[in-house]
């Protein structure tokens, strides 16, 4: 088998939740050696939607594959000097906190700088390290809020945030990209750097075109549920035993739709001619699909949706995604054994993978402080020196 791209990189990750770890979790894939390091009784991440007998959460089984998993307690006698001589083995160094938060911990650029030189600092916070939210925390929720996303989502008088963690997983890639691109850099100068990201910088990066939008044309858009606000018919019909997504966008697709409903006359309707007016007047053309649909079963009607090539899918619960016959058949999850779980913990693959490289889970998470040992004593710590770090919790 040929190297991993990432082989011989180690990275510390400090990360709570989503951003951080999953930042991580993208590296490890790539074969990093990450290691993931808690809190002694074990970070508040790591019990979020709880599916091990233990406690151990989805959320971090799903953004902690591939790691090594140690206790450290930074704030105990001693923990600053077990923290230096991890940083001084590791090529990066993750954490999502805020900015005096990281100072604090001894996790600021220039406390990392000061042990190893040319280490990569991939610091990720609410709002960023400058403005007048600077120290403020937040979760996922908090980005979609103010970037303008949820005002968009739900109906007009109730605005909706995605279950989805959008904001939390973007950052993670934004992040993880720019350390891919510091260690190419590094590899080429010799120098490390700080990376600073943060999950409103990121919800504006993803909802960016509404805010050009709106500042060009001061349009004011307001929610409009599962109908889209560009091209149509594009929203969610309801047919005899479920329900489908539809999204007709251009031209080309507007005009199979109309010949597979019998309304070809449309294409000479002046209030169809594009489609901003097609999503302007979207209600007529919901309604007209909405009959369409309601006399089908949803396979019927995505049969026919997929002759006529028109982009449709199911409406799935997470029960029916996992019994797809595509998610299946493609592999599109590694089933993964974990203690306390008795059935396989299925992880999803990396979205984009790179043919013919390895790139796979190839290790479940970690149980809490599964590989302290093993780590201090690639450190140096004797068996003794563990010990006595054990009866002072230190790890």
């Amino acid at each position: 088998m040929s190297k991993t791209i990432l082989e011989g990189v180690r990275v510390l990750d400090f990360g709570r939740y989503v951003a951080g770890p999953f930042c991580a979790a993208q590296l490890a894939d790539l074969g990093a050696d990450v290691i993931r390091i808690e809190r002694i009784d074990g970070g508040e991440d790591r019990y979020v939607y709880p599916v091990s007998a233990a406690g151990d959460g989805a959320i971090f089984l799903q953004s902690n594959r591939n790691k090594r998993g140690m206790t450290l307690d930074m704030k105990a006698p001693g923990g600053q000097a077990v923290l230096h001589r991890l940083v001084a083995s590791a090529d990066v160094v993750i954490a999502n906190l805020p900015p005096a938060t990281m100072a604090e911990m001894g996790l600021d650029y220039e406390s990392v700088k000061a042990v190893r030189p040319d280490i990569i600092l991939t610091a990720i916070s609410a709002f960023g390290p400058t403005g007048p939210y600077a120290e403020r925390v937040g979760f996922d929720g908090i980005g979609q809020a103010m970037s303008g996303a949820v005002w968009m989502s739900g109906t007009p008088g109730l605005p909706m945030k995605s279950f989805a963690s959008w904001v939390d997983f973007a950052t993670a890639l934004f992040a993880s990209q720019a350390t891919l691109a510091a260690l190419l850099d590094r590899n080429r100068t010799g120098l490390g750097c700080e990376i600073q990201a943060s999950l409103f910088g990121s919800a504006l990066s993803v909802f960016n075109y509404p805010l050009l939008e709106e500042a060009l044309t001061g349009i004011g858009r307001q929610s409009s549920g599962n109908r889209a606000q560009s091209g149509g018919p594009s929203d969610a019909f309801r047919t005899r035993d479920g329900w489908i997504m539809l999204q007709v966008l251009g031209d080309p697709i507007f005009r199979r739709w109309t010949r597979l409903i019998g309304e070809s006359h449309w294409l000479e309707d002046p209030r169809f001619a594009t489609d901003d007016l097609r999503s302007q007047n979207g209600a007529a053309l919901s309604e007209r699909t909405a009959q369409w649909a309601a006399g089908l079963t949803t396979r019927e009607a995505l049969d026919a949706l997929a002759a006529a090539r028109l982009p449709a899918g199911p409406i799935l619960s997470p029960r029916e995604v996992m019994q797809d016959v595509h998610v299946r058949e493609a592999e599109m999850f590694t089933p993964m054994d974990y203690p306390g779980v008795d059935k396989p913990v299925p992880i999803a693959l990396s979205a984009a993978r790179l043919v013919g490289t390895p790139q796979a889970v190839r290790l479940r998470a970690p149980t809490l402080g599964e590989h302290t040992d093993e780590v201090l004593t690639s450190l140096g710590y004797s068996r003794e020196d563990i010990a006595q770090l054990r009866a002072a919790r230190v790890v």
